[in-house]
């Protein structure tokens, strides 16, 4: 899992300016691990975490780790349960039906719009980005499936030139990919299958079809992996 090689972290410049940059630097390798944990079932709904014991699993002090929690508690992911820890936040399926309506309240006018304007060659531009959902998905990597779908998503709404609105979007995203506890977690098939649509996505941007786009982003966020 990314971030237990932070122990490892090259030494920072001298003076005040290198700590902090080094602080930063693991505090933000801590926040991507304990989200690929989250995506990934490491971290249960329900379940109570001390930052002493997270911190130790990822070769850091539990400093950063608090750190990274309280941002994880700000996005909503976990609560702070005083002297114990942080709680992972069980959600509901209404929750996540919500935010899929919400995301395609957002998303599919941005898409049919850059579906007129945009040309066929910046499309294919961003091949990679639905093949790399496909090799996570291949492998069955939950937590590299939730990153390179964000990814995703994220180049196609940047297309819009609204960075607002890729924030706001990929906040919204990333929420809609923590697991819930009465569910269980999206099988590789399901990857495979939601890997499958970023391509067909594209086919339809590229051939300007605007019913298979507007169709497409509304079965997409109503998916498994979403």
């Amino acid at each position: 899992m990314r971030g237990e090689h932070t122990h490892s972290d090259p030494v920072p410049p001298e003076g005040a300016g290198g700590h902090a940059v080094r602080r930063h630097s693991v505090r933000g390798q801590v926040l991507d691990a304990l989200r690929d944990a989250l995506v990934g079932g490491e971290l249960v709904p329900g379940e109570i975490y001390s930052a002493p014991a997270l911190g130790e699993r990822f070769g850091v002090s539990a400093t950063p780790v608090r750190e990274a929690m309280q941002q994880l508690a700000l996005e909503g992911a976990v609560r702070v349960v005083p002297n114990r820890g942080f709680r992972v936040n069980e959600r509901s399926t209404r929750e996540l039906a919500e935010l899929a309506e919400v995301r395609a309240m957002i998303e599919v006018p941005v898409m049919l719009r850059l579906a007129r304007s945009v040309p066929a060659e910046q499309w294919a531009a961003l091949r990679p980005l639905a093949e790399a959902t496909g090799a996570a998905a291949a492998v069955g990597d939950r937590a590299a499936y939730a990153d390179s779908d964000r990814a995703f998503h994220r180049a196609v709404l940047a297309l819009a030139g609204n960075q607002q609105l890729v924030m706001v979007a990929e906040d919204l995203h990333r929420r809609s990919q923590w697991p819930l506890v009465s569910v269980p977690a999206p099988r590789q098939a399901d990857l495979v299958a939601d890997a499958a649509e970023h391509s067909a996505l594209l086919d339809a941007l590229i051939a300007h079809d605007l019913t298979a786009v507007q169709s497409l982003v509304r079965e997409h966020f109503t998916g498994a992996a979403g």
